[in-house]
């Protein structure tokens, strides 16, 4: 098995390699207007860290969300680009549930906690779990002054952006591809079935056609 890895669900652009066992590369750059011009270059340097070549490949994870719709759809189009010129299965994995697992490890939460990404809008996108491999609930969008969370633990930007909402926010801030490998390999390993590689938006995208546009027509 040798897995490759993708999110643009949030301003974190991420890559990685993970060979069934372990990661053996993995890269990350946050940059929230540039996901087309960095994912190419990321996973060719996962590649090369690795010294594999992209026909090594036999599965491509990618995260769907949920995620603002310009960034999101640059690592799913590459994901389906990917498995279609490779003929590999393609996976789709919630971002969310990649932030969670990488709680487990990195912030160390063992019981319920949230995550919470940044939405804009002033809004977030969230999801509340029982653990790092268990989520409780389905991803939504909301205003985080309408959320009653308690006490609980929360992960993610943005927690980190609403501190009087998510009172003990933790890292990580942003998604990574070496957490979504992980997890798809576990999950795999475990004879589980994944998602399909649909985007998660939850919402409408920002930019949409003005009311009352005129069509101009050459007579």
């Amino acid at each position: 098995m040798l897995l490759l890895a993708l999110d643009t669900a949030t301003p974190a652009v991420t890559a990685a390699l993970h060979d069934g066992t372990s990661v053996v590369a993995a890269h990350s750059q946050v940059d929230a207007r540039r996901h087309g011009e960095l994912l190419l270059p990321a996973v060719d340097r996962v590649l090369t860290e690795a010294g594999l070549r992209l026909d090594a490949v036999t599965g491509v994870v990618v995260g769907v969300g949920p995620g603002p719709y310009t960034g999101l759809r640059v690592g799913l189009m590459t994901a389906d680009t990917f498995g279609l010129a490779l003929g590999v299965p393609v996976y789709g994995l919630c971002t969310l549930d990649g932030l969670a697992y990488a709680a487990g490890g990195e912030a160390g939460i063992e019981g319920p906690f949230v995550v919470a990404t940044d939405a804009r809008r002033k809004e977030v996108y969230w999801a509340r779990y029982a653990d790092s491999r268990t989520r409780l609930t389905e991803p939504a969008v909301d205003r985080p002054g309408e959320l009653d969370i308690g006490g609980l633990p929360a992960v993610g930007a943005g927690a980190l952006l609403y501190p009087d909402t998510f009172r003990d926010a933790r890292a990580p801030e942003h998604v990574s591809a070496a957490s979504l490998a992980s997890l798809a390999a576990e999950r795999l390993a475990a004879g589980e079935e994944l998602e399909a590689p649909r985007p998660l938006y939850l919402r409408r995208p920002d930019a949409q056609v003005p009311k009352n546009y005129k069509v101009v027509t050459p007579k």
